[in-house]
């Protein structure tokens, strides 16, 4: 698709209306972790730099079109003023007369922080007079929210067609990386995707076995299918009303030239907690009464030769219960064999998902992936190959 950038527009004297998403973690009123924060800096600098002035829309949990004490925007302020080093305005609501006082008063290079958007009924209904409301406190709009790209509500949609837009750097740097993972990638292409259940997965899947060479199943969904080849699994976590679905999956997939990988050996223990005890078995000798909780090391050396002969990599979903040791073993490994691939230049590998990116991170691995995704719910549609709403009214 063809957008515009930040390099496309003039900034100069003028006022841009900055869609961000900063909708943090928080504990005790402090955010606990500003990975969203520090991600949109780029944008807004550049907007400063060039002599613009920057007002920040954004939602805050969900406050259902209720005005939220413990939803207000003014609880982050004091995070986004450390991480951009310098004062950031705030105005009770992100219309009428508190939002247009505010950005009035404003100078260039200054920024103001609107109140959550989701205050208001509107907003989540893309309701007109909202999007305009808000369109008129600035002169070019700039979407620098993937993340909330997949939900088609005032302030990433409605305000978009109503003037001048272009993408925040955040968003260019999103639809860049998912361009090369799917949309024109170099061949072959291998995907992973984990997690626990096929059932909340089967679009994802279903689309890529159209778009990639290899993919690579693991978590509780490996089980499903597992179940379906006729594999006993134990104790272990599956979905067995839906082997008949992993069985049709399969099936288009050799169709369409696509090979599925399940695991060749687990990991097998009595009980999930840190440190159980447990066993390495091939994929066809779990006992009865334990449960499969990671894929075992002869699986993983498969995986990571396999990434080995491919350039581009599409990851979701871990391989195993990567949250406690020694069921993180495979995850870790595959992450990090993925990212010395990326590292030498023969892989380009883009990931995304909340449990994604907390398994890459806690793999060390992250950092060293071509691009990895904050965007959960955004993410997992464009890979399921659905359109997105604030994105596409970002196309010229």
């Amino acid at each position: 698709m063809a957008f515009n950038t930040l390099d496309d527009m003039d900034f100069a004297g003028h006022t841009a209306l900055v869609r961000v998403d900063i909708n943090v973690p928080m504990a005790d009123g402090r955010v606990t972790d500003a990975t969203r924060i520090e991600r949109i800096l780029p944008t807004i600098r550049h907007i400063t730099e060039a002599g613009g002035k920057v007002v920040l829309l954004a939602h805050f949990d969900r406050p259902k079109g209720q005005r939220v004490p413990e939803m207000s925007l003014s609880l982050v302020r004091p995070a986004l003023e450390a991480a951009l080093g310098q004062p950031v305005g705030f105005a009770e609501d992100c219309i009428g007369l508190p939002a247009k006082k505010a950005v009035t008063a404003m100078e260039p290079g200054d920024v103001v922080l609107l109140e959550n958007t989701r205050f208001h009924a509107g907003e989540e209904k893309n309701d007109k007079m909202l999007a305009a409301g808000m369109a008129a406190l600035g002169d070019i709009f700039v979407n620098d929210a993937f993340s909330a790209a997949h939900r088609a509500h005032a302030s990433t949609t409605g305000i978009a067609e109503l003037m001048q837009n272009c993408a925040g750097r955040l968003m260019e740097a999103e639809l860049t990386a998912l361009q090369k993972a799917l949309g024109s990638p170099e061949r072959p292409v291998a995907a992973v995707v984990g997690g626990a259940k096929v059932s909340t997965k089967l679009d994802l899947l279903s689309n890529l076995i159209g778009r990639v060479d290899h993919l690579i199943i693991g978590g509780g969904m490996a089980n499903t299918f597992l179940v379906a080849q006729g594999v006993e699994i134990g104790k272990s976590l599956a979905e067995r009303d839906m082997t008949d679905t992993a069985s049709d999956i399969m099936a288009r997939a050799e169709g369409m030239g696509c090979t599925i990988h399940l695991p060749r050996d687990i990991v097998v223990a009595r009980e999930f907690a840190a440190g159980a005890p447990s066993d390495t078995l091939p994929v066809d000798q779990c006992p009865a009464d334990a449960m499969i909780l990671d894929a075992g090391p002869e699986t993983v050396a498969a995986i990571a030769e396999l990434f080995g002969t491919c350039r581009t990599l599409v990851w979701n979903g871990p391989l195993g219960a990567f949250e406690i040791a020694p069921f993180d073993m495979g995850t870790n490994a595959a992450a990090r064999a993925a990212a010395d691939l990326t590292d030498s230049g023969q892989l380009v590998s883009v990931a995304g998902g909340g449990d994604t990116v907390a398994a890459l991170n806690k793999a060390d691995a992250a950092a060293r992936f071509s691009y990895v995704s904050t965007a959960g719910g955004a993410f997992l549609e464009w890979l399921e190959g659905k359109t997105l709403p604030g994105v596409a009214a970002l196309e010229v």
